[in-house]
């Protein structure tokens, strides 16, 4: 082969050589998870000051981050640290209004420890809302590069710009998919294999309102599929297993599959 592919090759790895794994990327949010629930993995400290000096060191742990993924060129990504940590103890609370809601809303829960050690819908809410506050800050690759390790763990998709709103709950959470402009206000439940998506997969439609918007209070059962930027789901309201929608709902709408199941008595031979 001509020696410019080799050149080409290796002018690919000079440009990332220097960004770190996603193993280390993931690693990192996993220890601001950990910080601020011991529950998944048990540390001792000394005193408050001793858990302040490592949200410290984290913080200065993702600004090494971003200058090394050359995240922003022309950004202080010192300042996009500290602003992304200023913002931990807002956070820590919306998560635990989804620690809440699980607990509250699945009688199989017996202890928020329990949610918070074992749930993978958990699991991939505090990885997206650690990716959505480094979205909201216009960082580019590392939100995408959380959600879909959350993704690979647990099955449950969410793209980081999603907006969703406190209290979120998602039972089982296997094959859920929320797209990019998907808009999911207070109270929502979702089970397994629910889609929120577009209905078109256009290029050119990269920039525009393509995902429902899901209003407070509403829950979606397994299997649903709704897709469509106009497509509103209006508070309080429940859609039924296997649905179909591609069109709003008013609120305190009940939504239904309906299908038909004949079951016959076998004949004895």
């Amino acid at each position: 082969m001509d020696d410019q592919f080799y050149r080409e090759i290796y002018n690919k790895h000079q440009l990332v050589d220097a960004v770190p794994s996603n193993k280390e990327i993931t690693a990192w949010a996993l220890q601001v998870i950990r910080l601020l629930f011991p529950e998944q993995s048990k540390q001792d400290y000394i005193d408050f000051k001793q858990v302040k000096n490592e949200f410290i060191r984290l913080e200065n742990e993702l600004a090494y981050i971003l200058n090394a993924t050359r995240a922003c060129r022309d950004c202080n990504n010192e300042l996009l640290a500290k602003l992304f940590f200023e913002e931990m103890p807002n956070l820590f609370r919306v998560l635990n209004s989804d620690i809440q809601a699980i607990f509250n809303g699945d009688p199989a829960a017996r202890s928020e420890f329990e949610v918070i050690r074992t749930y993978p819908g958990f699991f991939a809410i505090s990885f997206y809302r650690l990716a959505h506050s480094l979205y909201k800050h216009q960082v580019p690759l590392l939100p995408r590069i959380l959600t879909e390790w959350a993704h690979s763990k647990t099955g449950i998709d969410i793209h980081p710009a999603a907006q969703i709103d406190e209290y979120f709950y998602i039972d089982h959470g296997t094959g859920i998919v929320i797209g990019e402009s998907c808009i999911i206000g207070k109270h929502v439940k979702l089970y397994q294999g629910v889609t929120l998506g577009a209905l078109s997969v256009d290029k050119s439609m990269a920039y525009s309102k393509r995902h429902p918007t899901v209003e407070d209070n509403v829950v979606i059962y397994a299997g649903a599929t709704i897709l469509g930027g106009e497509t509103v789901i209006g508070h309080d309201s429940i859609i039924g297993g296997n649905v179909w929608l591609t069109k709003s709902v008013p609120a305190h709408s009940t939504v239904y599959h309906k299908s038909e199941i004949s079951v016959f008595k076998k004949k004895k031979v």
